[in-house]
């Protein structure tokens, strides 16, 4: 009988963009202020993509760098799945822009659409994929340029979120992160807590729906805070339990870095010290579904880990959408 191939993680890459916007720059746009913002979100500053720098081209950076992080070349790439809910057009899709940039030649290309969760149903179509044989190479892109879609003069939405791209490679063997269980789940019930309205079939663009503000983001952000923590620690949970793991046996936990105040209620659900607890929301806000991608990128930089180490995803995002995902340090 052969060995069963388990997909894990091989490489990743982030990206953000240069242009830095502070609470102290957003104190000039609206009507906010610096303890505000950080008392609320834990929010200092995030990053803005540029007139000319769009969701594929920070996403092909993203891929780049893993790519070359898992030594592959992209004409190696099988699948290229790109999660973002800022996509440069309606149609075409992001991957097969992001694909193009590659010069991935050889690869199928599809965009997902699960708000901040993405990253995570990506990484769950890239198993499946990877473990039932059917592809060798799946890269995963998260890519977000939120600054396009938010209102900067709503005090409530701009404060939040920011730009910026993460990738990484899935294969069947080698060293890297296994994705030993993963958890998803959707209401799509609650779907008008956060959306933006104008834009689709349902509102084409028009004089109206511009004038109207229906190009924006929008979020009922107290609604949205209490169906985060239930839902992303609930997930958490059930691949804790699919994993047959206790809390005491992660290593990091990683959240959607969406608010502060999420993150410390999660945390404090399952008792994570402050120093197992990996931030990036303080620098970067939220970018949607890149957050835990760059989150994980950046922990892989700065950390070293033993063979058998266990890491906690978890996020949530329109939809609803939420879900977790147990990665286990391999090397072999």
């Amino acid at each position: 009988m052969a060995n069963q191939i388990i997909a894990r993680i091989t490489g990743v890459g982030s990206y953000l963009p240069e242009r830095v916007l502070s609470n102290q720059d957003l104190e000039k746009m609206v009507e906010t202020s610096d303890d505000w913002i950080v008392s609320r979100t834990g929010i200092r500053e995030r990053r803005l993509a540029d007139a000319k720098e769009f969701p594929s081209d920070m996403g092909t950076y993203a891929a780049q760098k893993a790519l070359k992080t898992a030594n592959l070349k992209a004409e190696q790439i099988d699948m290229i799945l790109v999660a973002t809910m800022s996509p440069d057009y309606i149609s075409p899709s992001t991957a097969n822009l992001i694909q193009a940039n590659l010069g991935a030649s050889k690869a199928a290309a599809m965009d997902i659409q699960a708000a901040c969760t993405g990253f995570l149903y990506g990484l769950s179509v890239a198993k499946a994929y990877i473990e039932s044989n059917m592809y060798r190479h799946v890269l995963v892109i998260a890519t977000e340029k939120m600054s396009a879609f938010i209102d900067y003069k709503d005090r409530t939405t701009c404060v939040l979120f920011g730009d910026g791209a993460a990738a990484a490679v899935v294969k069947g063997e080698g060293e890297g992160l296994k994705i030993d269980s993963l958890c998803l789940g959707a209401d799509g019930e609650l779907a008008n807590l956060v959306l933006i309205p104008g834009g689709g079939s349902r509102k084409p663009a028009s004089i109206e729906t511009v004038s109207e503000g229906l190009h924006y983001f929008k979020m009922s952000g107290n609604e949205v805070f209490k169906h985060a923590v239930r839902r992303m620690s609930a997930a958490a949970r059930e691949c804790l339990v699919r994993a047959e793991l206790q809390e005491s046996d992660v290593s990091w936990l990683i959240p959607h870095q969406a608010n502060k105040r999420i993150i410390d209620a999660i945390a404090k659900n399952f008792n994570f010290p402050d120093e197992k607890v990996y931030q990036t929301v303080h620098k970067y806000g939220n970018t949607s579904a890149s957050s835990i991608a760059i989150a994980l990128d950046e922990l892989i930089k700065e950390h070293s880990f033993e063979n058998g180490e266990h890491f906690l995803l978890t996020a949530f995002g329109g939809g609803l959408t939420w879900g977790a995902s147990i990665l286990t340090k391999t090397t072999r």
